[in-house]
C-alpha cells in the first residue's frame, strides 16, 4: 500500500451504512485495514466497482497477483484466510476461472434450480407450521432462528445431497466463516472442520452418486476442460455452501425487517401494485447481504483518476456501501423504496464472477416472503431494538423477535 494511514474497518459491523458513507466520501477507493492488520483498497461507488469487476487487470487469484500473499506476509492463522486460500472459481483468474465456472455451471443449471421450486414451497410451509406452533406457546418468536436461518440450510443440504447426520456440522462451520470477530485459532480449526465434512461428502458421492449437485459437479466433464480435481470439488462445495447459505439468510432477515418497518411498502405488495420480486431486489440494494467481499487484486497499476491502485495490492468490494451510492440511486439512496426506477445492484457481483446461485436465492426469498406474510398478515416486531451481527462481512441481525398475530389457515 502506498498510503501510510488506513481506515480501520469496524469488524463488529455496528454501523455499516455510516461506514459505507464515509468510504464513499473518501474517493474512488480508500485504503482500509482488515483484521490482522491486512490492508486493501475498499471500493464503494457503483460506477467504479462495476468497472473494476469487469476489468481484466483485476484478479481473484492471490497466488498469482497479491504481493503480500506471494511474499508470505499473510499469517497462517489470519481470520479471513479461508476466503482467499480456497482453489475454486471464486479465487481463479483468466482461463483457469473459465474452466472452473464452465464445469460447475454444467451441474448447477437453471433446470436444476427450478426443479427445487415445489420442494422449496413444501419446506417453507413446513417451517411456517413450526413457527405457528412456537407462537402458540411463546409470545415472541425469533423469526431469524426459526425461519430465515432454517430455509436456506435445508435447501443447500437438499441440493448437495447431505444426509441428516451431517447437517448440524455444516450449519456450525458456515456460521463461523462469517464471524469476523473469531480468534485466529478458532478460524483455523473451523476451516479444517469444514474441509473434513465436505471431503467426506464428496467421497460418499463418488462411491454412491445421486441426483444432487455434489454428484453432478464430480461427474462434470468436457472435451475442452476435462474434470475437476478432487481438491477443486471440495473447494467448490465450500464456495457454494458459504455463498448459498448465509447470504440468503440475511436477504430474508433484511427483507422481513424492511417490510415490518415500512408498512406503506408492504401495502403496495398486498394491493398487487408491486410484487415480492420488487421487495427482494430493493432489499439486495438497500442492505447487501454480504457487506464486503474479500478479495481481488490489481494485476497492473489501475488509475481511478483520484487514486492509483498499485499492481499487487488487494481490493475489497464494498457492496453495502455501493448499494447506497447517491451518484447511482439519487438523493433517496439511503431509503427503502420498492417503486424506485433504478433497480440494478451489485449484491450478486457483476461480470464473469456474477453469482451462479442468484436465481436460487431469488426463488427462495420470493417463495418464503410470500408464504410468511400470507400466513401471518398481522406479523409485527416485538418491542426492543434489533442488534446487528458481530461481523463486517455478514449483514444481518442477531435475532428477529416478532409477534405472529392472526394466522390465516391454508
Amino acid at each position: 500500500m502506498n498510503q501510510s494511514l488506513a481506515y480501520v474497518l469496524d469488524v463488529d459491523g455496528t454501523d455499516l451504512p455510516g461506514e459505507g458513507a464515509r468510504l464513499r466520501a473518501g474517493g474512488s477507493a480508500v485504503v482500509v485495514e482488515l483484521p490482522g492488520g491486512v490492508r486493501a483498497w475498499a471500493v464503494g461507488h457503483v460506477g467504479t466497482l462495476k468497472a473494476l469487476l469487469t476489468d481484466s487487470r483485476v484478479s481473484k487469484d492471490p497466488q498469482l497477483h497479491w504481493a503480500a500473499w506471494k511474499e508470505n506476509r499473510i499469517a497462517a492463522d489470519w481470520p479471513l484466510r479461508l476466503w482467499v486460500s480456497v482453489r475454486n472459481m471464486f479465487t481463479a483468474y483468466g482461463s483457469d476461472h473459465r474452466r472452473l465456472r464452465s464445469l460447475v455451471a454444467s451441474g448447477f443449471t437453471a433446470k436444476r434450480t427450478m426443479e427445487l421450486k415445489p420442494w422449496i414451497e413444501r419446506i417453507t410451509e413446513s417451517l411456517l407450521d413450526e413457527v405457528a406452533e412456537l407462537g402458540r406457546t411463546h409470545d415472541v418468536v425469533d423469526l431469524r432462528a426459526a425461519f430465515a436461518y432454517q430455509l436456506p440450510v435445508e435447501v443447500i443440504c437438499r441440493l448437495f445431497g447431505v444426509d441428516d447426520a451431517q447437517r448440524a456440522g455444516l450449519r456450525h462451520v458456515v456460521d463461523s466463516v462469517f464471524d469476523t470477530t473469531t480468534t485466529p485459532e478458532a478460524a483455523q480449526a473451523n476451516a479444517e472442520e469444514m474441509y473434513r465434512i465436505l471431503t467426506e461428502l464428496a467421497a460418499q458421492k463418488r462411491a454412491q452418486p445421486g441426483d444432487d449437485l455434489t454428484s453432478a459437479i464430480i461427474q462434470a466433464d468436457s472435451e475442452r476442460f476435462g474434470r475437476l480435481t478432487d481438491a477443486e470439488v471440495v473447494d467448490t462445495l465450500i464456495l457454494m455452501l458459504t455463498a448459498g447459505h448465509e447470504t440468503t439468510v440475511n436477504l430474508l432477515d433484511q427483507a422481513v425487517t424492511a417490510m415490518l418497518t415500512h408498512p406503506e411498502q408492504l401495502a403496495l405488495v398486498r394491493s398487487g401494485e408491486r410484487g415480492w420480486s420488487d421487495v427482494v431486489e430493493e432489499t439486495l440494494r438497500w442492505q447487501a447481504p454480504v457487506a464486503y467481499l474479500p478479495l481481488r487484486y490489481a494485476v497492473a497499476d489501475i488509475d481511478l483518476g483520484d487514486v492509483v491502485i498499485p499492481a499487487g495490492d488487494a481490493i475489497l468490494a464494498a457492496y453495502a456501501a455501493a448499494g447506497r451510492d447517491e451518484a447511482e440511486y439519487g438523493a433517496s439512496a439511503a431509503e427503502f423504496d420498492i417503486t424506485r426506477a433504478v433497480k440494478q445492484h451489485l449484491s450478486f457481483g457483476h461480470g464473469i464472477h456474477h453469482c451462479l446461485g442468484a436465481p436460487l436465492a431469488r426463488l427462495e426469498a420470493t417463495t418464503a416472503l410470500r408464504a410468511l406474510f400470507e400466513r401471518f398478515p398481522d406479523l409485527a416486531f416485538a418491542e426492543g431494538r434489533l442488534t446487528p451481527m458481530s461481523s463486517f462481512l455478514s449483514n444481518g441481525h442477531v435475532d428477529l423477535p416478532v409477534r405472529l398475530g392472526r394466522e390465516v389457515s391454508r
